[in-house]
Parts: structure tokens; C-alpha cells; sequence
């Protein structure tokens, strides 16, 4: 005889079928989305057909993830296991914000959002704020309602944050982020004074002139294998903005470009690239098309690419196995330069810093703050629409000293609010900076002699300690300060960021 508690392990098997369906044909989604950015036909039929059926792919998707079946096996559902229970609370807290929502409202979102981005690239061909101002304040009131739906009575920008940082308030971003500002601002200035790195002094910069893109892509690649990229699992490709896609675990799709005049952006895009991949592909396997098995967050997911990016790749161990790659595909270029002369040509801070996705390690962070500030003042009415471009002007005056002279260089930038990513996208960038950080120093101090190790090009230990303590975890945490605690021993720390950016900039710079 059945009892209580079988029917409710029962109603925990719907839930995962039904998501774990609903997550197999979002995987081919995401291929779809793939290809349309890679090799899909460039003609408006093919792109008028994708958009169609993506959009009816979406339809049917959503319908499974706000349906009645689902939630009544939702309501039912008992389970017992960290994992199972952190599965179950993700999939209820999805599934009350997805049915909070009308389908009227979701319509109108997408509506605004496509209008929104074709403003967008209208107003900045013409370096005019004012042709995309009216529909971002439509996009804006838009995003406000929907955070009163699934969000009652909380902080419109906390809900909106919720979406791509679980977990994280504006009074912990306020906690960390001016802290961050008010040690960075003056180093940055302190490296303008000294304008060049004692390596580069009276010596050519290594990265400068024309390097073969067919070569570029080839070492690329290599690079790639041996950080740990599994091709059996996924592929490298070229697209006009690099990003990291596909269908899941076992088919990671990610992708690059390469410049002729900038062997350093190739480079750098593959390996934060991989450091995505490598998330991706380290999941738990055993909960694969669940939500627990997913990345924790947008910064999260940051921390992994950018602690190949920056933490590896940037630091002066990986210089010498680089410096090595460099001299086997461009022997010409490389022979004679010295690791020390590599580490601070890929280190060099850019001056002025006018765009944030042109800047660097040290003065991206300033690019952010001053988004995420302006969001703030969004969100609670202090900053109108119409003032946006004033108000960018004058905090990139005060935290980069610099002067824009036009909105395409300014407030038109970036594209993320003319597709609604307004507001809470941007905080993710830096929170995964400052997440990359506190966890490379956790893994320096347990794996030993690992700067030795990544001089030799070693690196299967430092990514095993990786897809063990963040990967495999998924989404079992509330929050990435539980997860900081569980890897690193307490939550964000701000300092240690701090001194990061300090230590390395001062001794670079010989500050």
C-alpha cells in the first residue's frame, strides 16, 4: 500500500522530469542560439526563421515551467539530501516568479527589449542619447512592475539583482563596492603618473604589430586543450562577440576572435572564454537538467572565467609557459623578450580607459561602479532617464579623469540596457573579480607549489581543486557569500581584493 511519503518522493520525480525536459530542448536552444552567431546564414530569411523558432522553442518551454502539473508535483514534493533539497527550493522559487508574471507583461518585456536594442543602435550610430531615452524609461517602468510581481514588498532593485546575483542585496554591494572605489581610484592615478612599467622602459613591446590570425587561432586552441578544455565535449569557434553556449555539460560550445593588431584580446578572450567552459563542463553530472546543477550565479560564473583570465593567465608563472607558446608560433617576434618584459606588456594599464570592455584588470572595476551607481539612482528616482548622460560624464571625470565628448563613447557604450539587463547585470562583472580572487588565494594555499606548476604548464590540479570546491556545488548555496564560506572560509572580503589590485600594480609599477 502506497503511502504519504511515497506520493511525495513520486511528486519529486515529476518535478525533475519535468524540468529535466524542459531543459532538454532549452539545450537546443542554446545550440540554436549557437549557430545563429557562428554559421548560420547571414540573410535576413534565415535570421526572420531562427527568430521564429526560437520564440516558438521559448513558448513551449515556458508553458512546461509554469504548468499546473508542475506545480502541484511542487507543492507535493518531499526530499531529503542537500542536493535534493537545494534542487527542490530552486525549482519552487523559478516556478512562483515564472507563474507571477502575465503572459501580457512577458510579451510587452520582449517587445520593448527587441525596440530597445534597435533604438540603441540607432542612438549610438548617431551619438545621441536622446533616440533611446524614451524606450529605455518604458523598459525601466517595465522592469520596476515585474519586480513588484515576483517580489512583493521587497527592494525593486534587490529583486531585479536576484535574477542574475542570488542572494546579494544593494546594502552588501554598498558594504563593498565604495570600499573598492576609494582604494582604487587613487593607485590608478598614481600608475597614470608613472605612466610605463620599469620592464617596458626603452624596451618594445612585445604584443605590438601584426600577428597571423590562422597562427593566433592554432595556439589558441592549444592553450585551450591544456588548460583543460575536453574537445570531446565541445568546440572552439569564431564569432563577432566571444561568449559560451551550447547544450549542457557534454557539448560546451564557446567562442573567440582574433585581431591582426592585438595578439593580447585573442589570447585573453580564449582563455576566460575556457575558464567558462570549464565550469560548464565540471557540473554534477548526476543532476544534470536540474536546476541545482546549474552555475550559482552571473558572478560565479565570472570568477571561473576570469580566474583563468586574470589570476592564471595574467601572473607572472604563466608568463614564462606563455612566453614559450609565443616563441613556437611567432619565433620572430618572441625571440630575445624576457618573461618579466611579457608579464607587463599583458599587464599594462590602459590610459585614458574610456570603454569599459577596452580597459583592464585594474581600472575595470571603476567602470563598473559607476554603472552600478547609476542604477542605484535609477531604481530609487533619485537619477532620472534623461539625466543619464551628465551624470556618466561627470563620474568618469572623477574616477578615470576622463572627458567624453560624446554619448556613443559614453552613457551608449554598452548594449545591455536596450535589451533590459537594467539593472543588477553589471554589479556581477566586479563581484566576479573580487569572488576569482579570494578563491585563487584559498587554492595557492592548498595546492602546493602551484605557481611552479603553472610555470611548467601544469594545470590539472588547480582545475580538479575547482570543478570539486565551485563546480560540482552548482547552485546548493543561498548565496555566493555561503559559498565563499564553504570554499575560501568566510564571505566576500573586500580587502583581499584590495590589496590583490595593491600589491600587484605598486610592484609593477615600482610605485
Amino acid at each position: 500500500m502506497a503511502t504519504t511519503h511515497d506520493a511525495n518522493n513520486a511528486a519529486y520525480e515529476d518535478v525533475k522530469r519535468i524540468l529535466g525536459d524542459a531543459s532538454r530542448l532549452e539545450s537546443l536552444s542554446g545550440l540554436a542560439g549557437w549557430d545563429e552567431l557562428v554559421i548560420m546564414p547571414s540573410g535576413e530569411g534565415a535570421a526572420k526563421a531562427r527568430g521564429a523558432a526560437l520564440a516558438t522553442l521559448a513558448g513551449v518551454i515556458h508553458e512546461m515551467k509554469t504548468s499546473a502539473a508542475l506545480g502541484k508535483a511542487l507543492g507535493d514534493a518531499e526530499c531529503h539530501g542537500a542536493k535534493d533539497v537545494a534542487n527542490l527550493r530552486l525549482a519552487r522559487d523559478a516556478y512562483a516568479k515564472a507563474t507571477r508574471v502575465p503572459n501580457e507583461m512577458v510579451r510587452r518585456m520582449a517587445e520593448v527589449h527587441s525596440r530597445g536594442y534597435q533604438d540603441w543602435v540607432k542612438a549610438r550610430a548617431a551619438s545621441d542619447f536622446s533616440m533611446f531615452a524614451p524606450v529605455l524609461k518604458e523598459s525601466l517602468e517595465l522592469t520596476k512592475a515585474r519586480c513588484a510581481l515576483v517580489a512583493p514588498g521587497k527592494d525593486a532593485f534587490d529583486a531585479a539583482l536576484d535574477d542574475y546575483e542570488r542572494g546579494m542585496t544593494k546594502a552588501r554591494l554598498n558594504e563593498i563596492f565604495p570600499a573598492v572605489r576609494d582604494a582604487i581610484a587613487p593607485l590608478i592615478r598614481r600608475v597614470y603618473e608613472k605612466n610605463t612599467p620599469p620592464a617596458l622602459v626603452g624596451v618594445k613591446n612585445p604584443l605590438e604589430g601584426e600577428f597571423d590570425v590562422d597562427l593566433q587561432a592554432k595556439m589558441s586552441k592549444e592553450i585551450a586543450i591544456k588548460l583543460g578544455f575536453d574537445m570531446s565535449k565541445g568546440r572552439l569557434d569564431v564569432s563577432v562577440h566571444p561568449f559560451t553556449g551550447g547544450c549542457g555539460p557534454n557539448d560546451v560550445r564557446m567562442t573567440t576572435r582574433y585581431k591582426a593588431n592585438d595578439l593580447a584580446e585573442g589570447l585573453t578572450g580564449t582563455i576566460h572564454e575556457t575558464g567558462h567552459s570549464l565550469y560548464e563542463q565540471g557540473r554534477c553530472e548526476e543532476f544534470i537538467g536540474q536546476p541545482v546543477s546549474e552555475a550559482h550565479s552571473m558572478g560565479v560564473h565570472e570568477s571561473q572565467s576570469l580566474l583563468w583570465e586574470r589570476m592564471v593567465a595574467l601572473s607572472k608563472p604563466f608568463s614564462h609557459f606563455l612566453l614559450r607558446e609565443l616563441q613556437a608560433t611567432f619565433p620572430a617576434e618572441f625571440d630575445g623578450v624576457s618573461a618579466d618584459t611579457l608579464y607587463a606588456a599583458m599587464n599594462t594599464v590602459k590610459n585614458p580607459s574610456t570603454i569599459r570592455v577596452e580597459s583592464d584588470e585594474l581600472t575595470y572595476p571603476l567602470h563598473i561602479f559607476l554603472r552600478t551607481e547609476l542604477e542605484l539612482g535609477l531604481m530609487d528616482g533619485s537619477i532620472a532617464i534623461d539625466d543619464l548622460p551628465a551624470k556618466w560624464n561627470e563620474k568618469m571625470k572623477a574616477y578615470l579623469g576622463v572627458d567624453i565628448t560624446d554619448d556613443a563613447k559614453g552613457v551608449l557604450q554598452d548594449v545591455h540596457w536596450s535589451s533590459g539587463a537594467l539593472p543588477g547585470y553589471f554589479p556581477t562583472y566586479t563581484l566576479g573579480s573580487m569572488y576569482a580572487v579570494q578563491i585563487y588565494n584559498t587554492a595557492h594555499k592548498q595546492i602546493a607549489d602551484l605557481d611552479a606548476k603553472i610555470e611548467k604548464g601544469e594545470f590539472a590540479e588547480l582545475r580538479e581543486w575547482l570543478r570539486v570546491n565551485v563546480h560540482v556545488v552548482g547552485s546548493e548555496c543561498e548565496s555566493a557569500d555561503e559559498l565563499l564560506t564553504r570554499v575560501t572560509g568566510k564571505p566576500l572580503d573586500a580587502q583581499e581584493y584590495i590589496d590583490y589590485l595593491t600589491n600587484k600594480y605598486t610592484e609593477l609599477y615600482g610605485l
